[in-house]
């Protein structure tokens, strides 16, 4: 593992640069396939553009989260260190929270339903991760425990995970998030076309990653904390309880179709004769 895939002169190509890159051309590109699917009134250039704000959006609530867990430990001491995201410092969380705000922002600008937006690109976003988390994997961050199990990585010295641990194999939880996130790609890829209510998809994508992140990090050595609970656990169980509950309110599983035929089964016809008493 090395974080660096080749250099020409001063220039320097990162795996965790090209991989999110990567994760944005292919996302553009499928969303460009599904938006005429979904009769989002959006052109290709109204797609990119969406697609940079929410990753700036991403980008902006990942470092926010990451310097509030992080103030007393550090930044309080080191504030100029807030702007320098080149070298780490980057949370999952807040980072959907802060793309999904920028993409209710951009939906309103554009008068889009902004559920019908987030359905479209959740499946893109779990890929969008999955290649991350690759990223992540060459660079030796957001890394695992030790562990003896047999497929256990040591990392080289010069990495965080192998500074940390020296020597020690440890778990590849970014391998176990990215299989994870390949997965839920493709359940998402698929209910894409069972026409259920607009967010089902979205709230779908927030629980599966709920659940992913809960269990991954169990394993994870670089946890934020919030006393003595995983932050990103009790974010996890948040987004896990909040999305079951909304699911189940608005009964987002049923079928567009299926409602349709209810409501129209209840109508009383005008035409209908009423009965003599």
């Amino acid at each position: 593992m090395h974080p660096t895939l080749f250099r020409l002169g001063p220039v320097e190509i990162r795996y965790y640069g090209l991989m999110y890159v990567i994760a944005i051309i292919v996302g553009i590109i499928l969303l460009r396939k599904e938006a005429p699917r979904k009769k989002l009134a959006l052109t290709k250039d109204d797609i990119v553009s969406y697609a940079v704000w929410v990753v700036i959006g991403g980008i902006l609530g990942a470092r926010i989260y990451y310097v509030l867990f992080m103030w007393k430990q550090f930044y309080a001491h080191n504030p100029v260190e807030i702007f320098a995201i080149w070298r780490g410092g980057l949370a999952i969380h807040g980072g959907i929270l802060g793309g999904t705000l920028m993409a209710f922002v951009y939906s309103r600008t554009k008068k889009v339903k902004f559920f019908d937006m987030t359905d479209a690109v959740s499946p893109m976003l779990a890929l969008g991760q999955a290649f991350g988390r690759f990223g992540n994997f060459m660079n030796g961050d957001a890394h695992g425990m030790p562990t003896n199990l047999p497929w256990g990585i040591v990392f080289p010295r010069g990495s965080i995970a192998g500074d940390e641990f020296p020597g020690q194999p440890l778990h590849p939880v970014m391998l176990y998030e990215l299989a994870a996130n390949v997965v839920s790609f493709f359940i998402l890829w698929k209910l894409r076309k069972k026409n259920h209510k607009s967010g089902f998809i979205f709230t779908m994508y927030l629980l599966n990653y709920g659940v992913i992140r809960f269990f991954v990090s169990f394993m994870r050595a670089d946890s934020l904390m919030l006393g003595n609970l995983r932050g990103a656990q009790v974010i996890s169980l948040i987004f896990i309880a909040g999305t079951l509950l909304f699911i189940f309110v608005f009964k987002l599983w049923v079928k567009d179709d299926e409602e349709t035929k209810d409501a129209s089964s209840n109508k009383v016809s005008p035409f209908k004769k009423k009965k003599k008493k």
